[in-house]
C-alpha cells in the first residue's frame, strides 16, 4: 500500500501536521515521581490507581469533595449518582482533562499529576466520554492512528497501521471497515473507534463516561460484552453510568457518589439496584414514582381514537383510545412496533389504512407539523438525533414548536421568545445557568426536560412520550415522572412507550401491550409483570378492539 505525506494527511482535515505531533517534545517529565516518564510507569502489567482525597470546586461549587477510589488493571470500577454528584468530574481528574484542587493520584503507589489528557495518556490511562470526539470526515483507520501515526521520512506508514488495525479488530472482535468514514457509522460503531483508539495508545485503564446512554440495546449489549472481553485482557475500566442493572452486571466495585462527596463503595456482588437507589436518592426505590392515581377515566372524555391503524409489514389493526387526564402506557419487546405506531400518529410516517379521531372529529395528519397544529405532541426516543437542536440554545429549542408565534416579518421577537422560554424553565425545573445556553451543555436529565417543556409553550391535547427517561438518572427520572402526571392531571391524554416494564406499571393508568405490530391485548395499571411479558411474547390471547 502507498505511502501517505503526513503533512497532506493533517492538511486535509485542517489540524496541527502530524508529523508536527509526531515530532514534538514529549510532555514534561516532571510531574511523574521520581524523574520516571509516564511510558516508564507503564511498561509492566498490572498496574493500579489510587485516587486519594480528590477536591474541586467551580466558581465557589463544590463538584467533588474528598473523594477516594482505586481500581486496577484487569478491574471494572462503577460510578454512579444523580447529575451534579460529581461523576464525570472525577473521572476528568484522573483521566487529566481537570486538575483537582486537593488531593492525589497514585499509580502502582508513585504520585502522578497529569495536566492535560495527552500526559494521561503517555501514563496509559484514556477517556472515552459521552460525546463523541472523532474527526467525522476521517476514515476508521485514520481516527484511531490520529497523533499516533506510524511514520518514516515524513510519511505515514499506511501498511504498518493496516497491520496493527486487522490485528487489534481481531483480538477485540470488532467488525469494523478500516476505510468507512466516522460520519457514516452507527453511534456503537463510533464507540468501538474510541475505543481502540484508546488501546492503540497502550491504554490500561480507560475512562467511560455513560457510554450506553447513546446506544440502543443491541448495541448496549454488544458494548457491555466487550468491555468484559477487554477486561478478561487485562484492562481496566472506570465505568460511569447511569444505568444500575447493567452495573451490576459489568463492575468488579460500584462507588455512589452523592453531591461531589463520597457515600459508600461495595462490591457489587454486595449490592442491588434497590440499595444503590436508597444511597443515591436517600430514599427507596419504591418512592421513584409518584403516588397511583385512584380516578377512574371510564367516564372521560376520549381525546384520540385511533382505529384499525396499519402499515404493510410494520404493524396491522392498531386501534385504541386515550382519554382526557389519562396515562396511558405501551408495553412490548423492541421491534414490536410501538415508536412505528407513535410515529404514524405524528404525521412522521405514512400508514396504509385505519383512522385517526382527535376530539371526536376526523383527523388526517400527514406530516408533523400538521400534528402540532392539531394538537399532538410527541417526545421521541432519540432526543438527540429527533428530538432537540445540540447546538441551538434552551431557548431556541423551547420555541421550536411554536416558531411562528415568535416571528414578526421574519424576525424572532426575543423578547416574546425568552419569557416563554424562562416560564417553561421554570415549570418543568431545568437546571441551568440560563436560557441561552446550548442544549448540548445540560445534563441528559434536563435535556429530555427540554425536549417534554418545548411541548408545553402551547399546551397540546395528546402527549406521547417514547422512552421518556432514556439516558437519564435514578435523581431526574422522578422529576419527569412527576412532570407526567402533572400534565395528565392538567387534561392531557398521554401515552408513555417505555421497554421498561416497572416504568410503564408505575405510570400507567391502563397498559396496551404490543406484539409483532399489534396490539396483543389491555390490562389494567395495576397489572402483574408476569401478564405484560405474556403477552409481549405472544403468549396471551389477541385482546378485542379495546374500549372503543
Amino acid at each position: 500500500m502507498r505511502a501517505r505525506s503526513a503533512d497532506g494527511l493533517a492538511g486535509s482535515i485542517g489540524l496541527v501536521s502530524v508529523e508536527s505531533v509526531m515530532t514534538r517534545p514529549a510532555p514534561n517529565p516532571r510531574p511523574f515521581a521520581n524523574g520516571e516518564s509516564p511510558v516508564e510507569m507503564v511498561a509492566d502489567q498490572p498496574h493500579h490507581l489510587e485516587a486519594r482525597h480528590i477536591s474541586k470546586s467551580y466558581a465557589g461549587a463544590q463538584a467533588v469533595r474528598d473523594v477516594s477510589m482505586s481500581v486496577s488493571a484487569g478491574a471494572v470500577h462503577a460510578l454512579v449518582g444523580e447529575n451534579g454528584a460529581g461523576k464525570s468530574t472525577l473521572g476528568k481528574i484522573i483521566a487529566g482533562a481537570t486538575q483537582p484542587d486537593e488531593g492525589e493520584l497514585l499509580i502502582d503507589g508513585e504520585p502522578v499529576s497529569f495536566r492535560n489528557p495527552r500526559e494521561a495518556l503517555s501514563g496509559g490511562i484514556a477517556l472515552v466520554r459521552q460525546e463523541i470526539t472523532l474527526v467525522p470526515s476521517l476514515s476508521v483507520l485514520d481516527n484511531v492512528f490520529l497523533g499516533t501515526e506510524h511514520v518514516r521520512g515524513g510519511f505515514v506508514k499506511l501498511g504498518s497501521q493496516l497491520s496493527r488495525f486487522r490485528s487489534l479488530a481481531q483480538e477485540t472482535g470488532f467488525d469494523l471497515d478500516p476505510a468507512a468514514k466516522v460520519s457514516m457509522l452507527r453511534v456503537g460503531d463510533q464507540q468501538k473507534v474510541e475505543i481502540l483508539r484508546a488501546i492503540v495508545r497502550d491504554a490500561w485503564l480507560i475512562v467511560m463516561d455513560e457510554p450506553t446512554a447513546a446506544l440502543d440495546d443491541t448495541e448496549s449489549a454488544r458494548l457491555v460484552e466487550f468491555v468484559r472481553h477487554l477486561k478478561s485482557r487485562g484492562i481496566g475500566f472506570i465505568y460511569i453510568s447511569h444505568d444500575l442493572e447493567e452495573v451490576l452486571s459489568l463492575a468488579d466495585d460500584v462507588t455512589v457518589l452523592k453531591d461531589g462527596g463520597h457515600v459508600s463503595t461495595s462490591r457489587t456482588s454486595e449490592v442491588a439496584v434497590d440499595g444503590l437507589v436508597t444511597k443515591m436518592l436517600g430514599r427507596p426505590l419504591t418512592a421513584m414514582f409518584p403516588a397511583k392515581r385512584e380516578h377512574r377515566f371510564d367516564e372521560a372524555r376520549v381525546v384520540l381514537k385511533v382505529d384499525g391503524l396499519s402499515r404493510a409489514g410494520v404493524f396491522e389493526d392498531v386501534s385504541f383510545n386515550l382519554r382526557a387526564g389519562e396515562i396511558v402506557g405501551m408495553a412490548g419487546l423492541v421491534g414490536s412496533g410501538r415508536t412505528e405506531v407513535a410515529r404514524a400518529i405524528f404525521g412522521a410516517d405514512p400508514c396504509d389504512a385505519g383512522s385517526v379521531e382527535l376530539n371526536g372529529a376526523p383527523c388526517r395528519v400527514r406530516s408533523p407539523h400538521e400534528a402540532i397544529r392539531r394538537g399532538i405532541a410527541l417526545v421521541p426516543e432519540s432526543r438527540k438525533d429527533q428530538g432537540l437542536i445540540m447546538i441551538a440554545s434552551v431557548a431556541d429549542n423551547l420555541a421550536l414548536p411554536t416558531m411562528r408565534d415568535m416571528t414578526a416579518w421574519g424576525f424572532v421577537r426575543r423578547r416574546r421568545q425568552r419569557s416563554a422560554a424562562d416560564r417553561i424553565a421554570q415549570a418543568v425545573d431545568i437546571r441551568m445557568e440560563s436560557v441561552d445556553m446550548p442544549v448540548s451543555l445540560l445534563s441528559g436529565g434536563n435535556q429530555q426536560k427540554v425536549a417534554i417543556g418545548k411541548w408545553l409553550v402551547r399546551t397540546p391535547s395528546v402527549l406521547i412520550a417514547d422512552e421518556p427517561t432514556r439516558g437519564v438518572d435514578v435523581g431526574a427520572r422522578l422529576t419527569i415522572y412527576q412532570l407526567i402526571q402533572r400534565l395528565a392531571d392538567e387534561g392531557l391524554a398521554v401515552l408513555v412507550i417505555s421497554s421498561e416494564l416497572e416504568e410503564v406499571m408505575g405510570l400507567a393508568d391502563r397498559i396496551l401491550v404490543m406484539h409483532r405490530g399489534r396490539v396483543a391485548g389491555e390490562l389494567p395499571g395495576d397489572a402483574e409483570e408476569t401478564h405484560i411479558l405474556s403477552m409481549a411474547f405472544g403468549r396471551g390471547h389477541l385482546a378485542p378492539t379495546p374500549d372503543l
